[in-house]
């Protein structure tokens, strides 16, 4: 899978500087090249063909034809994911079980179609199909095959096969209930142990998700299982388990209970796979996730890419939304950095990899807005259910005339506005800023940009875009930037019919530190609309 455009001269000389670099003695790593992994779109194979993979995980294992390792990514075709994809404008009620689909790569960047590995068709010969989910794959030695646990209906299905890409084939259902007292996982992941070689189902009681479990993989009574359950976590409903393993700590992640949507990244630590895992029943918002509830995700899995330079964590998060428009692409990577034992989330659009060396960098092309989508927030702003909330995650909100902002649906003016289907045409996804109230208003919404601990807002010249809608005639707009004391470069923009682009260039930042806003002001019941924003570097100074 490319994902993002290489074009036919770049691979060229990417060749070329690897053959010159070892016909001269240089090491492979300095040969290596960083390649691009871009977040917010649709993905593709190598050959050019839709990736579709939700719901599982990659894994290391040796390629039977070559007898070296790879990474085989095992997820689910569902068949609105193609719906969705030719038109996202379109909001999908159902997700509809097509295959488990395989992918092989060297590199975590370029993906080669293994076809399918489990289909429906092979399913409906056996027993009904309804829902079919979360899955994972771990090799058991003790029979020399291939297991992938897999979330079917209200159990869990072991299927088996004798080649990582091969055909999977129905092994057993495994009842829960005599395990954890529910018939069927609440959320499911498969985690191997990458210093023992053991592997694990990570997985959620099935009502109310609100404990979480760690079972050893194996052959029991003849057949491969789980080998025996301990609970791990008790306390908030959590779903999206999966887990890490850095530096000889184990990391439980997990997500809330949002249905399809996206919240915060949670996790625990643990010295040892079965715990106890720290703080006690109190998992913790990882740092980084909360301006963009994970940059719209939900924990999916994670890869250690265990380099010759550095050990890289890649946070996996699906974007499942119900195929409902909360921004564009199922999968979403993000490379964790860590402080000790504490991860933080590099919530990145477009950023660049080596898995030969580990190394990891900002891509030139990255957006450093959150939430410019404004897609994070599942609900109407201000929500009176969960979760409770009176702003917009990422901004800030100052009513400078109008009514106040706060859970009196009476008087509060809404923070966002649901697109239309006409609206979906041109802007991205479910929901866009709204600046509107029942009164005359003024109200300014800013995001202040800065450095974090692990990616710098480099010193450089930005450039500022947004899409933008008012009512005619009565709402004018401003779209600011401003670094430090200096007056603020602006763009304003009065009624005009439709979605429309602006933008501000040649914004100088210095100090790795810049605020974004918009001021809209109108007439009693005019209203100002704008979304996709986006704050990307041109140069460099």
């Amino acid at each position: 899978m490319q994902l993002t455009d290489i074009s036919f001269f770049n691979r060229i000389a990417n060749k070329i500087l690897l053959s010159v670099g070892l016909y001269f003695g240089l090491s492979a790593d300095i040969a290596a090249q960083m390649q691009n992994i871009k977040n917010d779109v649709f993905w593709d194979t190598k050959e050019g063909e839709p990736v579709y993979s939700q719901g599982g995980g990659i894994f290391r294992f040796k390629d039977p034809a070559t007898n070296q390792e790879q990474y085989y990514w095992y997820g689910v075709h569902y068949k609105e994911a193609n719906q969705y994809r030719k038109d996202p404008s379109i909001t999908l009620p159902n997700a509809t079980f097509q295959s488990v689909t395989c992918y092989s790569s060297t590199d975590l960047v370029n993906w080669k179609s293994e076809g399918d590995v489990l289909s429906r068709e092979a399913l409906e010969n056996v027993s009904k199909v309804t829902w079919v989910g979360r899955l994972g794959v771990a090799y058991v030695k003790d029979v020399n095959k291939y297991a992938m646990f897999v979330q079917f209906g209200n159990q869990v299905l072991v299927a088996l096969s004798d080649t990582p890409a091969g055909v999977f084939s129905w092994h057993q259902l495994i009842d829960m209930q005599p395990i954890i007292g529910t018939p069927n996982t609440g959320d499911q992941t498969v985690f191997t142990d990458p210093d023992t070689g053991k592997s694990y189902l990570v997985y959620s009681y099935g009502r109310g998700r609100n404990r979480i479990y760690v079972s050893e993989i194996g052959v029991k009574n003849g057949k491969v299982g789980l080998l025996d359950c301990t609970e791990v976590f008790k306390g908030a409903s959590r779903e999206g388990n999966c887990m890490f393993k850095y530096r000889g700590k184990y990391y439980m992640a997990a997500s809330n209970i949002y249905g399809w949507d996206a919240s915060f990244a949670y996790y625990l630590v643990a010295d040892h796979i079965r715990g106890p895992y720290l703080p006690v029943n109190d998992m913790q918002v990882m740092e980084g996730s909360e301006k963009d509830y994970a940059h719209i995700t939900q924990t999916g899995f994670f890869v250690n890419v265990k380099g010759s330079q550095k050990e890289t964590v890649l946070y996996c998060g699906d974007r499942w939304a119900n195929f409902a428009g909360n921004g564009l692409g199922y999968n979403q990577w993000f490379p964790l950095s860590f402080r000790n034992d504490v991860p933080y989330f590099n919530s990145l659009g477009s950023w660049n990899l080596d898995a030969t060396t580990g190394l990891w960098e900002v891509a030139r092309d990255n957006n450093y807005v959150s939430n410019g989508s404004f897609e994070a927030d599942r609900n109407r702003i201000p929500s009176h259910v969960k979760p409770v909330q009176i702003f917009l995650l990422g901004w800030t909100t100052e009513v400078i005339e109008g009514n106040k902002v706060s859970l009196d649906s009476a008087t509060s003016p809404s923070l966002n506005y649901f697109n239309t289907l006409s609206d979906r045409k041109t802007v991205t996804g479910e929901k866009s800023l709204y600046i509107s109230d029942r009164i005359p208003f003024k109200r300014k919404i800013s995001q202040i940009i800065t450095s974090t601990p692990y990616v710098p807002l480099k010193n450089g010249l930005y450039t500022l875009t947004a899409m933008v809608k008012l009512s005619r005639g009565t709402s004018k707009l401003k779209m600011y930037a401003q670094t430090g004391d200096s007056n603020p470069a602006l763009n304003y923009i009065t009624a005009d019919e439709g979605w429309k682009k602006i933008e501000i260039k040649n914004i100088k930042v210095t100090r790795g530190k810049v605020e974004v806003g918009f001021v809209g002001e109108g007439q009693a019941n005019a209203f100002c609309c704008v979304d996709d924003i986006t704050l990307i570097k041109e140069t460099v100074l």
